[in-house]
């Protein structure tokens, strides 16, 4: 019987076979040991090795911009930009821009459509020395965080400026209207104080107290819900906010806090007429125990009983419509 072969061996001619005569040789042998990547000249490492010999510094491996210009193209800008806070879209970084707000970069999509508010931004920034990059969307989506609503527009800012509760106060008083003000507290959610901001700005209030604990900040997300709002309200840090409370009351402030449980009901509310500081509490805890005792009146917002609560915006965009209402 026959042996049976390797299953997918392939069947040859017993003995010698035809060589190549020894041409593929050199091929085998190979170039020899990789260069290293200084010696190689299109490496970094090579152009950096000869700059250093001739005592240049070497150029940054991203080109940097000129105040003003436009670079097309230019790559790795959303690792940079998420160091700092990155506003996005049309209308937030409009505001932000014609509000002086002390930008670093200005980022564009590439093929974006150019409507008056990028119109608008892209001119402010040349007036004004920023710096200009047309960036992919992929790099925008990293620099704000997957924002998908960013518009193809995004821009770097230095962190917010706040203000001391006492210099909202005064800036208040100097506008000779009544003042209005809104005070936080245990709100963690940008996007409820960026409502609030938008709200106040709305009818006619002056800027926003948060606690310097516990509380959320003015960040990116806040700024996109003000709709650009956040550039003309003020806001304050606070350390302790019962005492802002006490200073306010000792100037003159009438402090008001909103709850679904407030002894008066917002229609019957009679001190919109007063310096007021309203307090948000949070949705879900409301207003605190020391707070709560501060105020002078705690109001609610006559709601369905099928509906628990309100979201901490809404409650606040309600009460301050009223006594705008009641002022006017």
């Amino acid at each position: 019987m026959a042996k049976l072969g390797r299953p997918g061996a392939a069947k040859g001619k017993k003995g010698a076979t035809k060589g190549t005569g020894g041409h593929g040789r050199q091929a085998l042998e190979g170039k020899g040991p990789t260069p290293k990547a200084e010696d190689r000249p299109y490496h970094k490492a090579f152009k950096a090795k000869q700059a250093a010999a001739k005592g240049v510094k070497p150029a940054a491996s991203a080109r940097t911009s000129k105040k003003g210009e436009f670079v097309s193209g230019r790559s790795g800008m959303g690792a940079r930009a998420i160091s700092g806070e990155v506003l996005s879209g049309r209308n937030s970084v409009a505001e932000a821009l014609k509000a002086k707000i002390p930008a670093t970069a200005l980022f564009i999509a590439q093929r974006i459509e150019m409507d008056d508010r990028v119109k608008e931004s892209i001119a402010i920034a040349n007036g004004r020395g920023i710096p200009l990059s047309e960036v992919t969307r992929a790099e925008i989506d990293r620099m704000t965080g997957g924002d998908s609503v960013h518009q193809g527009i995004a821009l770097q800012v230095p962190p917010y400026n706040y203000k001391h509760p006492t210099e909202l106060l005064d800036r208040a008083l100097s506008t000779g209207e009544l003042p209005l003000l809104v005070a936080l507290d245990g709100i963690t959610d940008p996007r409820n104080l960026g409502a609030i901001i938008r709200s106040i700005a709305a009818f006619g209030g002056h800027g926003v107290v948060l606690p310097q604990r516990r509380s959320v900040g003015v960040t990116a997300a806040a700024w996109k819900t003000s709709a650009g709002a956040a550039a003309r309200i003020p806001v304050a840090l606070a350390s302790n906010l019962n005492q802002t409370i006490k200073e306010y009351k000792q100037r003159g402030v009438f402090v008001v806090g909103l709850d679904g449980d407030g002894d008066v009901s917002l229609p019957n509310f009679t001190l919109a007429d007063k310096p007021l500081l309203v307090i948000v509490g949070s949705e879900g805890k409301g207003l605190s125990r020391l707070v709560t005792e501060n105020c002078d009146q705690i109001i609610s917002i006559p709601i369905s009983k099928a509906t628990e609560s309100l979201n901490a915006g809404i409650a606040a965009s309600v009460a301050l419509y009223q006594i705008s209402s009641q002022r006017s």
